[in-house]
């Protein structure tokens, strides 16, 4: 396991992980509190990543369980926070409550080694990395990404990933930050939370 102090803050998706796999890749990053950002901390596939299930498994192994998804949650309840049906993570991130949410975040780092939990495997398809993580790498934290395998990819590799995946790396007519904020729209667009008709 590489466990990387040079990030502050680290997210993890669970996916379909095994809850004792879960529990060592936490532990190896030194994990010490888990940051929900799931608008609805249920898992119907794996039922111990179910809110209470979890808090409650993770309160066995000393780590603290933060429900921040009404907050920092990618499936807003307010309409007017989704654009042609899809969740505008641009609206979402000018709220008040989500700065809140942040500094919610930022005050437990200041107590704890905070990993935000999410369902999604992979950074690039959850808004934990694409909305929450943006706006914390945006204010200057260094953030890390655990990986199933047990590896901690920094935020600004992730970044790299992304501008590949949306072919941002080759935009030769836009400066970087925004070739950059655009990958982040493409990627956004094709992944998150929609309305259901």
């Amino acid at each position: 396991m590489m466990r990387s102090a040079a990030c502050e803050l680290l997210t993890i998706g669970h996916s379909n992980l095994a809850a004792d796999r879960f529990v060592a890749l936490l532990k190896d990053a030194g994990v010490t509190a888990v940051a929900d950002v799931r608008s609805v901390p249920f898992s119907r596939w794996c039922p111990w990543f179910s809110g209470k299930a979890l808090a409650e498994r993770l309160a066995g192994e000393a780590i603290a369980y933060i429900a921040l998804g009404d907050a920092l949650g990618g499936r807003p309840r307010d309409p007017g926070l989704y654009r042609d049906g899809v969740a505008d993570y641009e609206a979402m991130a000018a709220r008040a409550e989500f700065a809140a949410g942040l500094q919610r975040v930022m005050d437990e780092m200041a107590r704890h080694r905070v990993c935000l939990l999410c369902a999604e495997r992979e950074p690039l398809d959850c808004h934990r990395c694409l909305l929450v993580g943006r706006a914390l790498a945006e204010r200057g934290l260094a953030l890390g990404h655990i990986r199933a395998d047990g590896t901690i990819e920094p935020h600004a590799a992730t970044e790299q990933r992304l501008l590949a995946l949306t072919g941002g790396e080759t935009d030769l007519f836009r400066e970087p930050a925004e070739r950059l904020a655009h990958a982040y729209r493409r990627r956004a667009q094709a992944v998150a939370a929609r309305i259901k008709a």
